[in-house]
C-alpha cells in the first residue's frame, strides 16, 4: 500500500447541504453530528443541512461543523479498514483540531467544545468591522511580505496563510488590508481581493483569543497522537501534550504554513493525499504545491469509492 496522508480543511470549506449524500449510506455522519449537537446544545446537523448560510458561517458554528464533518468522513474511512494505515495528518488552520481528534490526541466531545469556544474567542478578539482578510494571487511570498511591510505603521497587516505558490492570504486591520490590496495590484498581482470575513485570523490581532485559548486548552486532556500530525505553526510533529497545547495556542496568531506542510509530506514519501470533507479546497491547492502527489477529496459516496479504489490500486 502506498504511503498516504489525511488532511482536514479549515473555514471556507463549509456549505449548506454538506455530506448529505454520504449521510444516505453511512450512519456515521448523523451519529457524529448528533454527538456534537449534545455538546453544543443545538442541532448541528439541521444547521448544516438547512442553514441559513449566515448562521452556518458564524465562526463559532462553522468550526464545530467542520470538525464533525472531518471526523465523520474519517470514521467512515476506518470502517473500510484503511484508517490506521495513514502515515501523516495535517489540518489547515482550524482543521488541525480535526486531525488531532482523528489521530487520537483529542476526544471528539472535548474538541467540539473547544471549537465553539475558539470561534467565540476569535469573534470577540477584534470588534466587528475592524478586521479583514484578503487573498493575493500571482505574487511571490517575499513580495507579499514586502507589500504588507509598506502599509502605514499604525495598521496591522501581515501574510497569514501561505496556501500555495502565488496564493497568499493576508489579514489585519481593515484599512491596512485595503491598503495592502491596492499596493499588491500596483506590484503586479493577478488578483487581490477582499474576502467575506471579518475575523483577521492568524494575525497578531488574535493575541487576545490565543491567551483565552491557552487557558481553555489547559483544562483539556491531550494524548500522544497515534498518527503523527504536522502542525501549522512550525511544520513539525509534536509528541508531548504541552507542545501540542502550545502549538494550538500559537496557531491563532501565526501564519498557516501550508506549502511547507505539504512539502514535508513529500519529503516523508507520501504519494497520495486524502481530503476529509467537506469541500475540495486542499485538493485544489495540492495541484499547485505537489503535482506528483495524487490528491483526492472525500465528500460524497462517489468520491469515497474513488478514494478506496485509488488506495487499493497497485502502486
Amino acid at each position: 500500500m502506498m504511503k498516504h496522508a489525511f488532511v482536514f480543511p479549515g473555514q471556507g470549506s463549509q456549505s449548506v447541504g454538506m455530506l448529505a449524500d454520504l449521510n444516505k449510506t453511512s450512519p456515521q455522519v448523523k451519529q457524529t453530528f448528533d454527538e456534537a449537537s449534545e455538546v453544543l446544545g443545538y442541532d448541528l446537523w439541521k444547521l448544516t443541512q438547512e442553514g441559513p448560510d449566515e448562521t452556518l458561517n458564524k465562526t463559532e458554528n462553522t468550526q464545530p461543523a467542520l470538525l464533525a464533518a472531518g471526523v465523520a468522513v474519517w470514521r467512515i474511512w476506518q470502517q473500510h479498514g484503511s484508517g490506521d494505515k495513514s502515515v501523516l495528518m495535517a489540518g489547515h488552520s482550524f482543521g488541525e483540531y480535526s486531525a488531532l481528534v482523528c489521530a487520537g490526541a483529542l476526544e471528539f466531545k472535548d474538541a467540539v467544545s473547544l471549537a465553539q469556544d475558539r470561534g467565540r474567542f476569535m469573534q470577540t478578539a477584534v470588534p466587528n468591522g475592524e478586521g479583514a482578510m484578503a487573498a493575493i494571487l500571482g505574487l511571490t511570498d517575499d513580495k507579499v511580505i514586502e507589500v504588507c511591510a509598506n502599509v502605514a505603521t499604525d495598521q496591522v497587516v501581515s501574510p497569514v496563510n501561505f496556501n500555495a505558490p502565488g496564493q497568499v492570504v493576508i489579514a489585519g486591520h481593515v484599512n491596512g488590508v485595503k491598503q495592502a490590496v491596492d499596493l499588491a495590484k500596483v506590484a503586479g498581482a493577478k488578483r487581490a481581493i477582499m474576502l467575506p470575513v471579518s475575523v483577521p485570523a492568524h494575525s497578531t490581532l488574535m493575541q487576545p483569543a490565543a491567551e483565552m485559548m491557552a487557558d481553555r486548552l489547559a483544562k483539556v486532556s491531550i494524548s500522544v497522537p497515534s498518527i503523527p500530525v504536522i502542525h501549522n505553526v512550525d511544520v513539525s510533529v509534536k509528541t508531548k501534550a504541552s507542545d501540542i497545547r502550545n502549538a494550538l495556542t500559537a496557531q491563532l496568531h501565526n501564519p498557516v504554513r501550508w506549502v511547507e506542510t505539504i512539502e514535508k509530506m513529500v519529503e516523508e514519501g507520501v504519494l497520495m493525499l486524502f481530503e476529509s470533507g467537506p469541500g475540495k479546497v486542499l485538493t485544489g491547492l495540492n495541484k499547485r504545491i505537489a503535482r506528483k502527489m495524487k490528491a483526492l477529496p472525500i465528500v460524497d459516496t462517489r468520491t469515497l469509492e474513488q478514494a478506496i479504489q485509488a488506495l487499493e490500486a497497485p502502486a
